[in-house]
This record gives C-alpha cells, structure tokens and sequence, in this order.
C-alpha cells in the first residue's frame, strides 16, 4: 500500500465537482487518510512548484514544445524562448499563482498501488488530450494552446503525485502527521 497527494485545483473547487472526484478515488478503493480545504499562500505553493527542481521545469518546457510541434506553432512567438528550461520556468510561474488564486481540497489517499491508479484516473496533463473517463478527459477541455495564449497554466481540475518521491516531499508539504489518520475501509477484505 502507497500513499499519494492529491490537489483538487481551483477551477475544481469553482465548478462544484470536489464530491465527484472523492467519490471516483472512493468508489475505485482508494482510501482518504487525510483531507483539508485550503486557500494556499504562494510561500507553500512555490515549495511545490519549486524553481529548483530543473528536471520538473524541462518537463514542463519539454510537454509544451511538444503540444506547439502538433499544432503547427512557433513557441517563439509564445515565449520568447525554444529553452524547455525556460518555458518551464515560465509557466510554473502561472502555476504557483493559480494555485494559490482560490481555495484547493487537498487529499492524502492510500491503496495499492496509489501512485500509478490515481494517475491513470486521473487522466493526461492536458485536458483535451486526456482520454474520455478519466477526471481531466470528462471535466474539462482545456488545451495548452489556449492556456499558452491567454498567459495562463491549463485549467485541468487536478493535480495528483507524479511518482513516490514527489508523493512523500508533498505529503509532508501539505500534511502534519497528526492530519494522517489509520483505519480500515469496511470493504478492504473484499477488495484486497
């Protein structure tokens, strides 16, 4: 059994669908250890967003050079940049003051395997590319064009624990430990 963090985003929180998404973690067996409503300060979320972790930032240059190959558009026009470390640099900016612009539900789930399952439900990082059925392909349509456009990150509902590293440096982040709590799921002998 694995912990991981998960962040229902400000525009989740806006649209009303929180009950929604607990209720597809609970109804695939996943188990909430701990949960909270918050309105984050960007001191907290620059630590999860932070500038020093260079391969988080290429990430994100490298998936946005990606989606702007697809479209057939120069990101030189975007951002003045072809550096994915710079794009990334960027739009983490626009991240951390999204995620600290309106309240978060933040969650700490367990179950087998946590990690790679909340990934998976939650679907692809953007929105219009994630597959029907997942929270991101079923409540938003978002794309990084249009996000990129208007100066802004994509609006994809979510964030979820990309893998153990990060899910223990953000449960410690977002969590004390006597916001964690132990118990069994009336249905964990059927399941497991």
């Amino acid at each position: 059994m694995e912990k991981t963090v998960v962040l229902v985003k400000p525009d989740g929180v806006k649209r009303g669908i929180i009950g929604e998404i607990i209720t597809r973690f609970e109804r695939a067996g996943l188990k909430i250890v701990a949960l909270k409503f918050v309105w984050v300060k960007e001191d907290i979320v620059s630590r999860h967003y932070p500038e020093a972790r260079i391969e988080l930032l290429r990430g994100i240059g490298e998936k946005t050079l990606n989606a702007y190959k697809d479209f057939g558009k120069d990101p030189g026009e975007s951002f003045g940049s072809l550096d994915p470390v710079e794009i990334g640099r960027m739009i983490n900016k626009w991240n951390i003051e999204y995620l600290s612009s309106g309240p978060v539900v933040a969650m700490l789930l367990e179950g087998n395997q946590a990690i790679t399952n909340v990934r998976r439900m939650v679907g692809f990082t953007h929105p219009n590319l994630a597959q029907p059925g997942t929270i991101r392909g079923d409540y938003s349509i978002d794309s990084t064009m249009l996000a990129n456009e208007r100066r802004r990150p994509a609006r994809n509902i979510i964030h979820a624990s990309g893998n153990s590293e990060e899910a223990k440096y953000e449960e410690e982040l977002w969590f004390h430990k006597n916001d964690v709590h132990s118990y069994k799921r009336a249905d964990e002998d059927v399941m497991f």
